[in-house]
């Protein structure tokens, strides 16, 4: 009975396995709601940062920031938002592959490539591929925090304001829902005018300044572009944790087809073991 006591320690095994993946599908269902509030909290602010700067910069035509102007510089800057861990399927896959795709199209037209890598994982693959990493950071646990993201991604921000770099993208999973979650690169400098469009609304709108128009519309218009990029970092930890949870459920399910097969031919081995036994003993009987 040597194969069914390791059959038996198979079988122990993959129960270990399937408790620890069920704990952790509980775990990252309960993460992912929480990740969800936070994600969706975020969206009404940078919705009126935007109209409010819109309306700022109606108001004042003849200013326009540094953030709206096109230049003609031969680099590129790309912000890479990913997970710290594993365990979440293909997702951090299916968006570096993304970025893959975009850093090849800037290469094809001639534009070199300066990266900022939110998360562990696209920090090791752009290492690998041998990108040029300005800037990173990481072990942003399960809350995003706007101090720890504004630093790294200044670097890029202030480059495009001197006009070192043409453009900025930002590659992130975007949460469309709980089994669903797309990999996106979205171009985040320069803003284009149809983005700065304020809301239609019957009034106008008239401000007074302190200290001067110019100050405020480059506050507002800075703090415009972290708060996508922190929506951006929101949404990739919602789809983390739905993701992770969706990759723990299959694990979870294949352990228990892994444990209803062992235990299949565990029977099927101590059934042949006995016959075995019960055709010795009848020879045995048989041959006195």
């Amino acid at each position: 009975m040597a194969a069914g006591k390791e059959i038996r320690g198979k079988i122990k095994s993959v129960e270990n396995t399937k408790k620890i993946t069920k704990a952790m599908e509980m775990v990252a269902a309960s993460k992912m709601r929480k990740a969800q509030d936070r994600m969706r909290a975020a969206r009404p602010y940078s919705e009126k940062i935007r109209n409010i700067a819109a309306n700022l910069g109606k108001a004042n035509p003849e200013y326009v920031h540094p953030f709206m102007k096109v230049n003609d510089a031969k680099v590129a800057g790309v912000i890479v938002v990913t997970t710290d861990k594993g365990l979440c399927g293909g997702m951090n896959t299916n968006v570096l592959r993304a970025v893959t795709t975009k850093l090849r199209e800037l290469q094809g037209a001639g534009v070199s490539t300066e990266a900022v890598a939110i998360g562990n994982k696209g920090l090791g693959f752009l290492n690998r591929v041998g990108a040029k990493v300005v800037s990173h950071v990481t072990g942003l646990g399960d809350t995003p925090h706007l101090d720890k993201l504004i630093g790294p991604v200044k670097v890029l921000l202030d480059a495009y304001a001197e006009g070192k770099i043409n453009a900025v993208y930002l590659s992130y999973t975007k949460f469309i829902n709980t089994m669903r979650q797309e990999s996106v690169v979205e171009q985040l400098l320069p803003l284009s005018s149809e983005q700065m469009q304020a809301e239609k609304t019957e009034h106008g709108w008239d401000y007074i300044y302190e200290p001067d128009a110019q100050t405020v519309i480059d506050d507002l218009l800075v703090r415009y572009v972290e708060s996508l990029i922190y929506q951006a970092v929101a949404e990739n930890m919602a789809s983390e944790q739905s993701a992770r949870m969706v990759a723990m459920k299959a694990a979870t399910d294949n352990a228990g087809s892994v444990i209803g097969e062992l235990k299949l031919v565990y029977n099927k081995t101590r059934q042949a073991a006995i016959t075995k036994e019960l055709s010795e003993i009848v020879a045995g009987a048989a041959a006195v």
